[in-house]
């Protein structure tokens, strides 16, 4: 199967069902004959903009979405889906996001290979950015706050 087929076939199975894993989501690709890595299914997700939502204390896969998404970037539109509070300490950002979002936004963070962003280390729910200077550092805080209102 081809990369749009499959993308295409994760759309349609994250939209039909409540996917809670990757894991999961693997599961209903290998019963439609689709053998696929961890990492591939991790890059297909980011692509996609899949992410895990949250509902009556269940966690599930489903798209980014935004009434704002028009004018903003994927990287804002995570910050402002996941960001819970943001501070700056000489060259690093700590982000706090709800419990099991920290991960994801690193993800989305280094993704973007921004020179200014030296890397990320993420826990459960806190997410350290090594910032290049302290001004890269205090430019993303206002980024992560603008992207909050």
């Amino acid at each position: 199967m081809k990369r749009a087929e499959r993308l295409k076939l994760i759309t349609s199975i994250i939209s039909s069902y409540q996917i809670s894993t990757q894991e999961d989501l693997q599961s209903y690709l290998e019963q439609q004959g689709i053998e696929i890595t961890q990492a591939t299914l991790s890059r297909d997700i980011r692509e996609l903009n899949i992410i895990k939502k949250r509902e009556n204390g269940k966690s599930f896969y489903s798209f980014l979405t935004d009434e704002k998404s028009a004018n903003r970037s994927n990287l804002q539109l995570h910050f402002a889906r996941f960001v819970v509070k943001v501070a700056a300490a000489s060259v690093m950002v700590v982000v706090h996001t709800h419990l099991g979002e920290a991960d994801l936004l690193a993800n989305a963070i280094d993704a973007e290979n921004r020179p200014t962003i030296l890397g990320t280390i993420a826990g459960a729910d806190t997410l350290l950015i090594t910032c290049a200077s302290e001004t890269a550092a205090k430019t993303l805080v206002l980024e992560i706050k603008d992207a909050l209102r």
